[in-house]
């Protein structure tokens, strides 16, 4: 299945997984890549060709902006030609997010980008990150026939390959931390690794298109029991806002008052696109399946379907970044573009 022959890039934009202890003083630290066979010997045993690629410096997850993902697809783009795969280390709580955006912007994409991490340092006794890392490359370098297995933008993490723009981190504590609700695994991993290759996107052999243009010009509006209409407005004048992500309740239900619906018409009547998306990690909207969430398809509110609210902000960000009109962003919110959302669900 790992074509021995294959080069993978790996590339640690920071993150808990490259931290390694001093032994002078004990602090933690970023580990040297270019000394990786020294710190994972066992990766030898892939018998592959292991290359790195770090960011300097290197950047919290939490600190991950569109300028630093402009950054990492350009060097997957420098790259493309030259590796079989990508793996890229990055701390897990934007880890869905960065991954969700990355598969928008990698148009046509026929390799596989694997993005991994890890809940304790990689050089602590205990820590997940030596497995996850090792599964990571695997995966990046399982080919069939010339042809990558998964080519398509993923999350390998406690012994599960999931799709990047379907994925919420869902723990903090637990090394189970990632959390694929309407999608199944791509692949499950233990003595073997078991694709399921029915779920997994097709390539297309298409020439790599990377878009780069990213709007952030949108916001997300979390409802909940007992919200004033009146802040829900002074939220929705924000200057230059032009997109706004709704997290409702349940199957995509929101209250019902007159004032509420009557500041979402005004908002969609000045251009600003609304996109429900449920609070629930599993599940789809269903707009209209209830008298609460009637209106809102009434009004013009997108409905999100089965799409995660990472991926649904990503999915925006790429759409106003292209500079498409509301009628055609409106249009593409509401079908798969990248497997973000089930066809069934819409």
């Amino acid at each position: 299945m790992i074509n021995e022959n294959s080069s993978v890039l790996i590339i640690y934009t920071g993150g808990t997984i490259g931290m390694m202890h001093n032994p002078t003083t004990g602090a933690l630290e970023p580990l040297d890549f270019d000394h990786l066979y020294r710190h994972l010997p066992v990766l030898e045993n892939l018998k592959c060709r292991i290359d790195s690629y770090s960011f300097n410096p290197v950047i919290d997850s939490s600190d991950m902006n569109p300028e630093f993902w402009i950054k990492l697809a350009e060097v997957i783009e420098q790259n493309y030609e030259n590796y079989d795969g990508f793996v890229v280390l990055h701390g897990t709580d934007t880890m869905a997010y960065s991954a969700s955006v990355l598969s928008f912007m990698l148009e046509n994409l026929n390799k596989p980008v694997v993005f991994t991490g890890s809940q304790l340092p990689i050089g602590m006794i205990r820590s997940d990150g030596r497995e996850n890392f090792i599964t990571a490359v695997e995966i990046a370098t399982a080919y069939r026939d010339g042809t990558p297995i998964v080519p398509e933008v993923s999350i390998c993490f406690e012994n599960k390959l999931f799709r990047g723009n379907r994925t919420t981190k869902f723990n903090a504590e637990h090394f189970d931390a990632f959390l694929s609700g309407n999608y199944p695994p791509l692949a499950q991993v233990g003595v073997h690794i078991h694709f399921n290759e029915n779920y997994i996107l097709k390539p297309n052999f298409k020439k790599l298109k990377v878009h780069k243009n990213l709007d952030t010009n949108i916001l997300i509006l979390k409802l909940f029991p007992g919200i004033h209409p009146k802040k829900i407005e002074e939220f929705f004048h924000i200057n230059g806002l032009k997109g706004i992500i709704m997290e409702t309740f349940g199957t995509g239900n929101a209250p019902t008052n007159q004032d509420f619906l009557n500041i979402i018409g005004e908002a969609i009547h000045r251009g600003i696109l609304i996109f429900n998306v449920s609070q629930c990690k599993a599940g789809s909207v269903a707009q209209g399946l209830y008298k609460t969430s009637l209106a809102l398809e009434a009004l013009g509110v997108v409905s999100g379907a089965d799409i995660t609210t990472e991926s649904a902000l990503a999915k925006m960000m790429f759409l106003f970044g292209e500079n498409y009109p509301n009628e055609e962003i409106h249009r593409l919110l509401k079908i798969p573009l990248r497997g973000e959302m089930s066809p069934s669900s819409i």
